[in-house]
């Protein structure tokens, strides 16, 4: 008897990457290689910013418009919010910035604290690590650690004994940008373990994939980290046909690329399922303070959506 079901359709998930810094073609492109749901923390600018007003507008961004964009390409968006460690070392600023960050942890589709951790491993920036350790606990939140480019295991290794010292959960805090020499501890101490898949530096995605089949997918999965340095937005959906091609079970490679983000991030109760397997409608006729992602295009409309001219969000 011939089957004739269709195949559970590829499904993806970058739950790291800052698509402030991407283009709508990004977003297309991700839509198009199965990407349904992106993870955008909070991180630093390549310059440094001024004064809170420029954090107030910025995460407004990130919480707001972003949100919109994505959407009208069929991309669920969610994000974390925090200072980034690089910044906690302007002490005066990083004062200003930790007051604001509660009215932005409390919006929809905030899945964690972070990224937060440390850069250099100032004491500035180990302070505002533990302010925002405290924050998550009184919120009752997750929290997405960046570990340092520099003297890495060293860093790693701190952040989670801080993070351990403030009486979070590992099971509840994601420990990022990891590599060779971090992973045995990460998963040792029950911790998540994410890896950055750069092109040319860091974790590349066949470093990555030997890493996966040394250690299973347990506690483990990847993102992109794409910004506005060299970076691939599609680096999962590669990362997972790389894997297949190399022998790795679709198992293992769906859950690397698509379940365990979903299992750590959903613990937020933001994110779910549910919000991809059954979507709104596509309409991108709608507006936001006015500002559509066309430029002359025809919008499109999926069916199902309202009868109207113009729908707007403000």
């Amino acid at each position: 008897m011939n089957d004739n079901r269709q195949a559970t359709p590829l499904r993806f998930i970058d739950p790291h990457i800052h698509m402030f810094s991407r283009t709508t073609d990004d977003y297309m492109q991700m839509a198009a290689a199965g990407v349904v749901a992106v993870i955008e923390p909070a991180f630093w600018l390549g310059q440094p910013r001024t004064s809170v007003d420029t954090f107030i507008d910025y995460l407004s961004t990130v919480v707001g418009w972003e949100r919109f964009r994505a959407a009208q390409f069929g991309i669920r968006h969610y994000c974390a919010i925090g200072l980034n460690s690089k910044e906690a070392n302007n002490e005066e600023l990083a004062e200003g910035v930790l007051d604001i960050l509660p009215r932005y942890l409390s919006k929809e589709g905030v899945v964690a604290v972070g990224e937060i951790g440390y850069d250099d491993q100032t004491e500035a920036e180990d302070r505002a690590y533990r302010a925002q350790l405290e924050l998550a606990k009184e919120l009752d939140m997750l929290v997405m650690v960046h570990t340092p480019h520099r003297d890495k295991k060293r860093g790693t290794s701190r952040s989670m004994d801080v993070a351990l010292e403030h009486g979070l959960d590992p099971s509840r805090v994601i420990i990022d940008h990891n590599n060779e020499e971090t992973v045995d501890e990460v998963l040792d101490k029950g911790f998540w373990a994410a890896f950055t898949l750069y092109p040319n530096t860091k974790m590349g995605n066949e470093r990555f994939v030997e890493i996966v089949r040394q250690y299973g997918s347990e506690r483990i999965f990847c993102d992109s980290s794409a910004d506005w340095g060299v970076s691939d937005p599609l680096a999962v959906p590669k990362t997972y046909h790389l894997m297949t091609e190399r022998g790795i079970a679709l198992a293992t490679a769906q859950a690397v690329c698509y379940g365990n983000a979903l299992a750590a991030y959903g613990q937020s109760g933001q994110m779910q399922a549910g919000h991809w397997e059954n979507p709104p409608p596509i309409d991108q006729r709608i507006l936001y303070e006015g500002n559509s992602v066309l430029r002359g295009q025809e919008p499109a409309v999926e069916e199902g959506t309202e009868a109207i001219d113009e729908l707007i969000i403000r």
